[in-house]
């Protein structure tokens, strides 16, 4: 199903992905004066569904306790490279993954690494709430129990609500179902749930596209607090969004292929968000920040 070229990589059994960073070989794009550890490093990546590649040659890196944005119009392919972040593309027959992505300089794709294990240190929260027909408590305490992670369960389940900014609602009703919660409130039950299993990044696709502005501000505001524990990456269609609360910005298009005509997803543009959205060096960001088009 998937498939990369592999350069000598250093390889974990399952369990033992690395919960710290190990390598700073890459620097930032930006010339910051900080040195933040690299925690992906993506080279060459191209990504196919059956014979068609829909992603051609992304290479960037994302640092350790930022936020980094991925924006660009639809079909461009920046969920499409957010979901090979955690081998999320595995679970589409048709698709291929090649190139290079390396996390803390592990080989994602080497055959002997475990998707499974990759999920448990790389969470991800989708576009929609997606809650469990079950109790807010189970919701949370789901992830820590099929893991077999250690410790007071009800300890647990109480510090990732409060992670996620939503244990003071829920506290008085954790048997009461996830369901009778407001859409934001399942937004955040899901980052708790992601949280609740130790995870090192967060990978986050248009979290909240289907929010209201409230709900919306609550989660930028709690994206800014937990990044000082995790990295987290998202993908977002709002680009206000992307300057209020990222570190940085990749911006990706879609070019249709001279061949076939159909459009592929590429990466144009990759530095500090403030770069990005002020003086950004490619006459196509600029065309897309200024609503030129997309």
């Amino acid at each position: 199903m998937t498939s990369t070229e592999h350069h000598d990589p250093k390889v974990p059994m399952p369990d033992q992905l690395p919960s710290s960073p190990v390598s700073d070989t890459a620097t930032p794009t930006s010339g910051e004066d900080h040195n933040p550890a690299t925690v992906f490093t993506v080279r060459d990546l191209n990504v196919y569904y059956g014979d068609f590649r829909a992603v051609v040659d992304v290479g960037l890196d994302v640092f350790e306790r930022e936020i980094t944005a991925f924006i660009g119009p639809s079909g461009c392919g920046k969920s499409t490279v957010l979901r090979c972040f955690n081998r999320m593309n595995d679970l589409i027959d048709i698709a291929r993954v090649e190139g290079q992505l390396l996390f803390h300089d592990i080989d994602l794709y080497h055959p002997d690494v475990d998707p499974v294990a990759v999920r448990r240190r790389i969470g991800m929260v989708f576009q929609k709430p997606n809650p469990f027909p079950k109790s807010i408590f189970d919701n949370v305490a789901y992830g820590p129990k099929i893991a077999g992670i250690g410790g007071d369960l009800d300890e647990i389940v109480e510090t990732s609500l409060k992670g996620a900014g939503l244990w003071n609602e829920v506290k008085d009703r954790l048997d009461k179902s996830a369901l009778g919660l407001s859409g934001g409130q399942q937004q955040r039950l899901c980052i708790a749930r992601a949280i609740a299993v130790q995870p090192d990044v967060l990978l986050m696709d248009e979290p909240c596209s289907a929010l209201d502005p409230i709900a919306t501000g609550t989660i930028e505001e709690l994206m800014r607090e937990m990044k000082s524990q995790y990295t987290i990456v998202i993908v977002t269609h709002n680009m206000q969004q992307a300057a209020r609360v990222s570190d940085r910005t990749a911006f990706f298009t879609a070019e249709a292929d001279e061949a076939t005509g159909q459009r592929r997803g590429k990466l144009v543009e990759y530095d500090d968000t403030g770069l990005i959205f002020s003086t950004p060096k490619d006459e196509r960001t600029e065309a897309y920040i200024t609503g030129r088009f997309g």
